[in-house]
């Protein structure tokens, strides 16, 4: 019998044997599924972006807001059913192939929800997801940890949330997306 692939990627990385699972799972529809709240809608989205940026500025499906003076994009598509959060850091013209490296094993360990990404020649930190399903609590973790993984560029390369590791700046990276949610409480 060959091993899969992702098996043998997955025991790589978390450096013990992943095995293929053979119990028996229960149907799915039987399963406790989480309590889900009513769908995203660009005027939730819109009062969420208002509490936690009053002077946000508002253009059809995209608002430019700014938080902790880092200005933060926002693209939405109900259409397509997505949203996309983005902070612009730098150009791409002079990135070596070690900074590019160094953001890619981000996405990997350190950015969590948040990614770097290349379009434009511009290096961004952004989150993307569809608008329908994403929650509150959700939505302003991901612009902290967007705002995060931008102002940690060159450091810590890290969304602030959680890391692999500890350290004395994961509670000061958590300070701004304790501040956003608490700021969303009101909603």
């Amino acid at each position: 019998m060959r091993t899969p692939i992702l098996a043998v990627a997955l025991s790589a990385c978390l450096g013990a044997p992943v095995l293929a699972q053979t119990e028996q799972q229960p149907p799915a529809d039987s399963l406790p599924g989480p309590i889900l709240e009513e769908p995203m809608t660009l005027a939730r989205l819109g009062d969420i972006i208002s509490t936690l940026d009053p002077e946000a500025q508002f253009s059809g499906t995209s608002v430019r807001m700014v938080i902790e003076d880092i200005p933060v994009l926002i693209v939405t598509d109900p259409t397509a059913d997505r949203m996309r959060a983005m902070v612009p850091i730098r150009g791409t013209q002079d990135m070596t192939a070690e900074e590019l490296m160094r953001v890619m094993q981000a996405n990997f360990d350190t950015a969590l929800d948040a990614r770097y990404a290349v379009a434009n020649d511009t290096l961004w930190a952004v989150f993307i997801h569809p608008l329908r399903p994403l929650e509150k609590n959700e939505f302003i973790s991901a612009i902290g940890q967007t705002i995060n993984l931008a102002s940690t560029y060159g450091t810590l390369y890290t969304g602030g949330a959680l890391s692999f590791g500890g350290g004395d700046s994961v509670p000061l990276q958590r300070q701004l997306i304790d501040k956003l949610l608490k700021k969303g409480e009101e909603i």
